[in-house]
C-alpha cells in the first residue's frame, strides 16, 4: 500500500478522509452491523403478526357499518339494544354545520325500536305526555314531573319530528308540516331542518358516493389504463431525453410549470369572481362535491395557493439560475448512472409492493380492532347481610364468579349494562400504528441503501464499462446479509419520532375545547420542533445509509461520517441538493399535469360514457401519474444524492494528481473546476 501524502493545503482545508489506493467503491469484506436491533425488529414483527391473528379471531367485520349511539352501543347488535335497530337524533338543528358529513352530528343519539311517526313537542301540562318522550338508555320517566326533569337535564329529547328510515337512521320528513312547533324551538325552521337532513343524508350517503366513484372508475377503465400507459411512456421518454439533452428538457419543464401556475391563477380568479357574483349557485348543489366547488372561498383558497407557488417558482429561477445549471449537470450524470444499470428502475417495484401490503395489513388490523368489545356488568341490590363477597352497588362483576355470592335471601344481581370499549383497544391501536411506521420506514430504508450501493459502485468504477452487470443483485444481497440491523435502527428512530408527533396531535385535539392560549403555544412549539427533528432525521438517515452501503460501518458511525462530510461542505451540498429537488419536482408536475389534461380532454370531448363525476378518472389518473413519476424520479433523486456524497468524498480523498486521480467523470470535473493531472 502506498503511503498517504499530506500537504499543507490538506490541513488548511480540514480534510479527514485518508487516501487509500486500494479503495474502489463499496467494500466487499464487511461484517454484520447493529445485530441487536435486527433481533428486536424480528421479535416486534412476530408480535405484530400475533396481534393481527388475535384481532382477526376476536373481531367482527360485520358490525362496522351498524349505527352507533352516543354511548357506543351498536343498534340492533349489542344485547341491551338488540331490538332497537334505529338511530334517533335528539336535536336535528345541531346538524347544520357543513362539517357534519365528516365529523358526525354533535347531538345525543340513541337507539330506538322505530322512528317517530308524528311530530311531538314536550309540554309538561299535557296528560300522559311523558310516555311519548325519547330518552337515553336506562331512563324512563314515570310521570310528567319526572319527564320534565329529564328533558331539562338533556336525558330526553324535547321534541321529535315525523321521520323516515334511511339506512337505520331516523331522518325527519321535510314534507311534513311541523310549523306548530317552530316558534318554540330555537333554530327549528324548515330551511334549517332541510339543511340538517341534507347533511345527515350526506353523512350516510358517503358509502353511496364511494360506490359511484368506484362505478365511474370501472366504467372508465379504458381511459384510466390509457392514461397510466401514457404516464409510463412519458416518464421513459423524459428520462431518455435527460440522458442526452438534460438542459433543454429541464428548462422547458420549468417554464411549462410556471406557465401552468399562471393559468391556474387566471382560472381561479375567473371562478372566484363568478361565484362571488352568483351566490345562489351554492344552494343548487346536488352533491357534496358541488357544495364545496361552488363556494367562492374554495376558489379564493386555490387562488392564494397558486399565486404563492407561482411567486416562489419565479423567484427561485431568478436567483438560483446558476445553481440550476450545476443541478442539471448532476442530473445528467445521474442519468448515465441510472441508464448503466436499468434494473435500478425495476428494483423499486418490490419495496413498493411490500409497502402496499403493509398499508393493507395495517388498515385491516385497525378495522378489526375497532370491532373488539367487552360486555360490561354491574352489581345491583347488593346486601352484605345476605350475600357473600366484598361488593358495592355499581361495582363491576363477572356473571360466572358472581353466582357464588348469592346465598340465603340474597337478591343481588350482576346485570348487563352495555358494551363498553375493550380495555385492549387503545393499546392495540397504538401498537398497530407504531408497527406500521417502523415497517414502512424500514422498507423505505432498504430501498435507499440498495440504490445507494448500486450508484456508489458506478461512481467508484474508474472505467464505466467495467460496472458489474449484476450490481443490483449484489447490492441487495450485501444489504440483506450485513445491514438489516442498521436499517432497523434507523427506521426505529424515525418511528419513535413520528409516534411522538401523532401523540402531540392527539393531545392538541383533546385540549382544543379548553381554549388555553398558553397550552396552544406550547403544543405548537413542540409540534414544530418534532416536525423539524423528523425532517433532519430523514436527511441524516438517508446519507447514513449511503455511507453504510459504501464502507459497511454501523448506523452511528455511518451517520457521523456522513454528517461530518456534509458539514465540511455544507453550503455547496445544501444549495445543490435543494435546487436538484426543485428541478425534479418541476419535472414531476409537468408530466402529471400533461397526462391529466390529455385524459380530461378525452373524457370530456371524445368519450361517450355517462359518468356521475367526470373528474373521477382525471383525478385518479393524475394521482397514479404522480405516483409513477415519483417512482421513477425517486431513483434519480437517490442517484443524485449518492453521486454527490461520493463526489465530496472523492474530492477529499484525492487531489487529481497522477497518484491520486479523481473518480468523477470528465464532464463533472469540468463543471466543478477539477482536473486530473496526467503526470
Amino acid at each position: 500500500m502506498a503511503p498517504r501524502t499530506t500537504t499543507p493545503q490538506d490541513h488548511n482545508a480540514g480534510r479527514q478522509v485518508e487516501y487509500d489506493p486500494t479503495f474502489q467503491g463499496p467494500l466487499k469484506n464487511r461484517s454484520c452491523t447493529d445485530v441487536i436491533c435486527l433481533f428486536l425488529f424480528i421479535v416486534f414483527i412476530a408480535c405484530w403478526i400475533g396481534v393481527g391473528l388475535f384481532v382477526f379471531t376476536n373481531g367482527n367485520k360485520d358490525i362496522l357499518l351498524l349505527p352507533v349511539d352516543s354511548n357506543n352501543s351498536r343498534c340492533g347488535y349489542d344485547p341491551h339494544v338488540a331490538e332497537k335497530k334505529k338511530l334517533f337524533f335528539f336535536d336535528i338543528t345541531k346538524c347544520l354545520s357543513p362539517a357534519v358529513p365528516f365529523t358526525g352530528c354533535p347531538t345525543n343519539q340513541i337507539c330506538v325500536e322505530e322512528c317517530p311517526k308524528d311530530t311531538f313537542l314536550w309540554n309538561k301540562n299535557s296528560e300522559l305526555n311523558y310516555m311519548k318522550l325519547k330518552c337515553v338508555q336506562g331512563i324512563q320517566p314515570k310521570n310528567n314531573e319526572e319527564g320534565d326533569d329529564f328533558v331539562n337535564k338533556g336525558l330526553c329529547a324535547r321534541y321529535h319530528l315525523k321521520s323516515n328510515d334511511l339506512l337505520n337512521r331516523c331522518i325527519p320528513d321535510v314534507t311534513d308540516d311541523f310549523s306548530q312547533i317552530t316558534n318554540q324551538i330555537k333554530d327549528l325552521t324548515k330551511d334549517n331542518v332541510e339543511t340538517s337532513v341534507k347533511n345527515i343524508e350526506l353523512l350516510q350517503n358517503m358509502e353511496q358516493v364511494g360506490h359511484d366513484i368506484i362505478k365511474d372508475i370501472v366504467e372508465s377503465w379504458r381511459e384510466i389504463l390509457g392514461g397510466i400507459g401514457i404516464a409510463i411512456v412519458a416518464c421513459l421518454i423524459y428520462m431518455l431525453m435527460l440522458r442526452w439533452i438534460a438542459g433543454p428538457v429541464v428548462w422547458i419543464s420549468i417554464v411549462a410549470t410556471i406557465a401552468g401556475l399562471a393559468a391556474c391563477v387566471y382560472f381561479t380568479v375567473t371562478y372566484y369572481i363568478y361565484y362571488k357574483d352568483h351566490p345562489k349557485e351554492e344552494a343548487n348543489a346536488n352533491t357534496i362535491f358541488q357544495q364545496y366547488v361552488r363556494k367562492k372561498g374554495f376558489w379564493l383558497t386555490l387562488l392564494i395557493i397558486s399565486s404563492v407557488a407561482l411567486l416562489i417558482d419565479v423567484l427561485m429561477v431568478i436567483f438560483l439560475r446558476k445553481r440550476i445549471f450545476i443541478a442539471i449537470a448532476i442530473i445528467g450524470e445521474a442519468s448515465k448512472a441510472v441508464s448503466s444499470t436499468l434494473m435500478s428502475f425495476v428494483f423499486p417495484i418490490f419495496p413498493w409492493i411490500f409497502q402496499m401490503a403493509i398499508i393493507a395489513f395495517t388498515l385491516v388490523v385497525a378495522l378489526y380492532i375497532t370491532t373488539i368489545s367487552s360486555p360490561q356488568y354491574e352489581v345491583k341490590n347488593f346486601d352484605k347481610s345476605n350475600c357473600n363477597g366484598d361488593y358495592e352497588d355499581g361495582d363491576s362483576c363477572d356473571m360466572n364468579s358472581f353466582k357464588k355470592v348469592r346465598i340465603n335471601n340474597c337478591k343481588a344481581t350482576c346485570e348487563f349494562v352495555g358494551m363498553g370499549l375493550s380495555s385492549l383497544r387503545t393499546p392495540l391501536h397504538v401498537f398497530n400504528g407504531f408497527a406500521f411506521f417502523w415497517s414502512i420506514f424500514f422498507i423505505s430504508a432498504f430501498g435507499q441503501m440498495v440504490q445507494a450501493g448500486i450508484f456508489a459502485t458506478w461512481y467508484w468504477t474508474r472505467d464505466k464499462s467495467d460496472v458489474p452487470f449484476w450490481s443490483v443483485t449484489k447490492s441487495v444481497a450485501r444489504t440483506l446479509r450485513y445491514h438489516i440491523g442498521t436499517l432497523a435502527f434507523g427506521s426505529l428512530i424515525l418511528a419513535i419520532c413520528r409516534m411522538i408527533r401523532v401523540a402531540l396531535e392527539y393531545i392538541d385535539h383533546k385540549l382544543k375545547k379548553y381554549d388555553n392560549p398558553f397550552t396552544k403555544a406550547i403544543l405548537c412549539c413542540m409540534k414544530c420542533f418534532f416536525w423539524c427533528l423528523e425532517r433532519f432525521l430523514k436527511f441524516l438517515n438517508k446519507n447514513a445509509y449511503i455511507m453504510c452501503a459504501i464502507h459497511g460501518k454501523n448506523f452511528c458511525t455511518s451517520a457521523k461520517d456522513a454528517f461530518s462530510l456534509i458539514i465540511r461542505n455544507i453550503l455547496r451540498f445544501h444549495v445543490l441538493d435543494k435546487v436538484t429537488d426543485f428541478v425534479l419536482f418541476m419535472s414531476k408536475l409537468i408530466i402529471t399535469a400533461g397526462v391529466a389534461a390529455i385524459v380530461w380532454s378525452f373524457v370530456t370531448y371524445v368519450s361517450e360514457r355517462q359518468l356521475k363525476y367526470i373528474l373521477v378518472p382525471v383525478i385518479f389518473v393524475a394521482i397514479v401519474t404522480y405516483l409513477v413519476t415519483s417512482f421513477f424520479f425517486n431513483v434519480y433523486s437517490m442517484a443524485v444524492d449518492t453521486l454527490f456524497l461520493c463526489f465530496l468524498e472523492d474530492n477529499e480523498r484525492n487531489d487529481g494528481s497522477a497518484h491520486r486521480p479523481y473518480y468523477m467523470s470528465k464532464n463533472l470535473r469540468a463543471i466543478l473546476g477539477k482536473k486530473n493531472k496526467t503526470s
